[in-house]
C-alpha cells in the first residue's frame, strides 16, 4: 500500500528535480526553500556505499567533529571512577557513575544519548552489551568512547560530534543540523560528514564508493547529490 503524502509534502515534491544530481551548495539551497514544518526538522545524510555489509573487513564506521554543532541536547552517560569520573561531571555529563548505573541500566534505564566509559570500567560495561547494543550506545573505542579522558570525551559529543555506522543494507544516515541552521552551516557540516565517510572507506572496497549520496530534511522529500567531489578511488 502507497503511503499518503501530505499536501506539503507534494508541494515540495514539485520543486525537486528527482533526476537531478545536485552540488551541495545547491541542494541545501533548494532545502531551504521548500515548505517548513511548525518543528525544527533535523537535516540528514544518508549515503549508499559500494561495499559488502556481510563482510568484516568491508564494515564502514566513524566519528566526525560537525563544524556547527548538530542543533540537539546531547545527554552523556559516562562509566568511570575516581577522577576520570569527577572529570566528566565538570565536562557536563548528566549522568557519571559506575555498578550503580550498570545496575540502573540493566533495569531498562536508557534515557540518554551517548555512553562513554573508561577502559577499566568496560569488563563491567560489557555486561550490558544486549540492552546497549540494539541502540547503538554501546562504548566503543573506535568511536572514541572507550578512554581515559573523559573530559574530553564528554566535550565532544556535547559540542556535535556525531558517529556513523553501516547498516546491514550497505547505507549510513548521518545527522548534519537542523533546517533553522543557515544555508553555510549545513553545507559546512555536510562536507564535513562526506569527507569523514570518504575516508573510512575500507581498503578491500571496490569500485565507485559513494554509489547514491542524499540531502533531506524530516518531513520533506531527498535531494540526490553529486558526490564525485567527495570520492576517493
Amino acid at each position: 500500500m502507497q503511503q499518503k503524502r501530505s499536501k506539503r509534502y507534494r508541494a515540495a515534491a514539485q520543486s525537486v528535480d528527482s533526476e537531478k544530481s545536485y552540488p551541495l551548495a545547491e541542494a541545501v539551497q533548494t532545502l531551504k526553500k521548500l515548505p517548513p514544518t511548525k518543528f525544527d526538522q533535523t537535516v540528514t545524510i544518508s549515503c549508499r556505499l559500494g561495499v559488502d555489509p556481510k563482510q568484516s573487513d568491508q564494515m564502514v564506521r566513524g566519528t566526525c567533529p560537525l563544524p556547527h554543532g548538530s542543533g540537539k541536547t546531547v545527554r552523556v552517560l559516562v562509566f568511570a571512577q575516581g577522577q576520570p569520573a569527577e572529570a566528566a561531571r565538570a565536562a557536563g555529563a548528566e549522568y557519571v557513575g559506575f555498578e550503580d548505573l550498570v545496575k540502573k541500566c540493566q533495569e531498562g534505564f536508557q534515557d540518554f544519548d551517548v555512553a562513554i566509559a573508561t577502559p577499566a570500567a568496560m569488563a563491567e560495561v560489557r555486561k550490558l552489551g544486549k540492552v546497549l547494543g540494539p541502540r547503538g550506545l554501546m562504548p566503543n573505542p573506535k568511536t572514541g568512547t572507550v578512554t581515559d579522558d573523559t573530559a574530553k570525551a564528554v566535550k565532544e559529543v556535547k559540542a556535535g560530534r556525531v558517529e556513523f555506522k553501516l547498516d546491514k543494507n550497505g547505507n549510513i544516515s548521518v545527522p548534519v543540523g537542523k533546517f533553522s541552521f543557515g544555508e553555510t552551516q549545513l553545507v559546512e557540516n555536510a562536507s564535513a560528514v562526506l569527507d569523514a565517510v570518504s575516508k573510512a572507506r575500507p581498503a578491500t572496497a571496490k569500485g565507485t564508493f559513494l554509489l547514491n549520496v542524499t540531502l533531506a530534511a524530516t518531513m520533506l522529500p531527498g535531494l540526490r547529490l553529486d558526490a564525485s567531489g567527495f570520492a576517493r578511488g
